[in-house]
């Protein structure tokens, strides 16, 4: 997840090269055999695990055809006799790295749930270690996306979003079809082929819930235990994920207005919410007339909104909205701009961007092909939610994207699943936790009321999304019904411990889900 930078890009007739037509049902893993050699990884962040890469078809519709490869980890449980099965992760995005996922979960998990499993992790195709594919995007072709809609610079917005898939689709045209949440569930299958197990396991957060409910609808009969993590409505993929994030942030911004306003004595920001509000529109429109220096950048009004991220948390808002305002006034000494920083596990380059929107892109079929439809809606979504309507509603790539290789997966089963959702996540609203709840009818949601920032498992094992989870984990049992609970201090504060961590990129990279 990111701020500035929207993540991933792809391209204009890139999958439009393929009939969206009925696809040929997958290939059976179990017809290629294959036996992955497994070595202690190289990479720092993966020290204790073993890696391994498998092939996998670049279109499962050709099975024989051009193969690519799946780079997967593991932490293997020590513990004879207790040993059930295997436990999948995936972090969202989409387009993020997993393979340092069971290095980060293993400390997570309590040790009857890492007594029955060993931890899986993978890159999902074209990404990081998975064959990963280029665009050969600039840095200016990647941050464009995160943009507000202005009248003055609609053209060239569309002019860019236009060259992004022009530029994907004649560097990975012949690839980036084939990126999609059907085909990486059909690796997450060859995995556990490969593996030599009936079932899966799988643990998935944001972006990484869509992919774990759509395996379910593919492969119900291999599905185990599935843990969802801040739940993306399967029936609103593509566009209206991202317009989630736009209502989202504008209740997050409403509750933190009402919080600060009663803390007014620590923070000065206004002893009314109406008054926070007005500080904070004050600063943005101070910031379009002049820019305001802060932490080695200069910020314009638009760049301050498109912080959006800082309303996840209470708290963290109301420092950085006090710190901007000592910056405004020079008050606060701008720091030196340090060196870029990558995330752990993560490709460099445009990899992690081209990874995000050939899934957004390619998945859905709701985006508007018309450039006026843009404008008409970020003018729209601007007055409906002022703070970032009209950021989640402009131009895309996918506007000259094209369909993807096949129709969009219909999630609606009754697989045992359960659901975690905090209260005030602006990334995956409650909404959109509620919609994957209507469609896996055999879940149950762990609903934490108070719950903030996105990412409920990992802030607190003693909180009840975490001792629920980790129950299901260990003995298959869902709650009766759904669960309603408190949250503790460490998930309302701590947003360090989460499993969906803070970006470590600068404001010039891309959000995700």
């Amino acid at each position: 997840m990111r701020s500035r930078r929207l993540i991933p890009l792809v391209a204009t007739g890139v999958v439009a090269t393929l009939a969206p037509g009925p696809a040929r049902a997958a290939a059976d893993p179990e017809a290629v055999p294959q036996k992955p050699v497994w070595r202690q990884c190289s990479a720092p962040e993966l020290s204790g695990s073993q890696c391994a890469h498998i092939k996998v078809p670049l279109d499962y519709r050709h099975p024989d055809g051009k193969k690519i490869d799946l780079a997967i980890s593991r932490i293997r449980t020590s513990t004879a006799g207790k040993r059930r099965g295997v436990l999948l992760f995936n972090p969202g995005g989409p387009g993020l790295a997993g393979l340092s996922m069971p290095q980060i979960m293993k400390d997570k998990l309590p040790e009857s749930v890492r007594d029955q499993f060993d931890l899986i992790g993978f890159d999902p195709r074209g990404v990081g270690r998975s064959s990963p594919v280029t665009c050969g995007l600039t840095d200016e072709e990647q941050e464009w996306s995160n943009r507000p809609y202005r009248p003055a610079s609609f053209s060239r917005d569309v002019a860019l979003a236009r060259t992004v898939a022009d530029k994907c689709h004649a560097k990975a045209g012949d690839t980036l079809p084939h990126l999609t949440t059907r085909n990486t569930a059909r690796d997450m299958d060859v995995i556990r082929s490969v593996l030599g197990e009936q079932k899966i396991s799988y643990f998935g957060a944001s972006y990484g819930t869509y992919l774990g409910a759509v395996y379910t609808q593919m492969f119900p009969g291999r599905t185990d235990r599935f843990v969802l993590d801040s739940a993306v409505d399967p029936n609103r993929f593509g566009r209206g994920t991202i317009q989630a994030w736009a209502s989202g942030a504008e209740q997050a911004f409403s509750r933190w207005a009402q919080w600060t306003a009663q803390r007014h004595a620590l923070y000065g920001l206004g002893d009314t919410p109406a008054k926070v509000k007005k500080t904070f529109w004050d600063l943005v429109a101070r910031a379009d007339r002049t820019p305001i220096r802060l932490d080695g950048k200069s910020l314009t009004g638009d760049d301050i909104r498109a912080r959006r991220r800082m309303f996840f948390t209470v708290r963290d808002a109301a420092e950085k909205v006090v710190e901007l305002r000592k910056a405004a006034a020079g008050r606060k000494k701008a720091a030196a701009a340090g060196p870029r920083e990558e995330p752990v596990g993560e490709p460099s380059g445009d990899n992690t961007t081209v990874g995000f929107w050939s899934i957004v892109c390619g998945d859905a079929q709701d985006w508007p092909r018309d450039p006026a439809q843009y404008r008409h809606d970020a003018l729209r979504d601007k007055e409906k939610y002022p703070l970032y309507g009209d950021f989640a509603s402009h131009i895309k790539p996918c506007a000259f994207w094209g369909n993807g290789s096949e129709p969009t997966t219909i999630v609606n089963n009754d697989i045992d699943v359960l659901i975690l959702q905090n209260q005030w996540d602006s990334q995956t609203p409650l909404a959109s936790a509620q919609g994957m709840h209507r469609a896996l009818k055999g879940s149950r949601m762990i609903y934490v009321a108070d719950g903030e920032g996105h990412g409920v498992y990992g802030s607190d094992p003693n909180s009840c999304a975490d001792k629920a989870a980790n129950a299901y984990l260990s003995t298959g049992r869902l709650p009766d019904k759904d669960v309603a609970c408190r949250a503790t201090d460490g998930q309302k504060h701590d947003s360090a411990k989460r499993l969906i961590p803070k970006p470590r990129r600068p404001l010039s990279s891309p959000d995700r889900s």
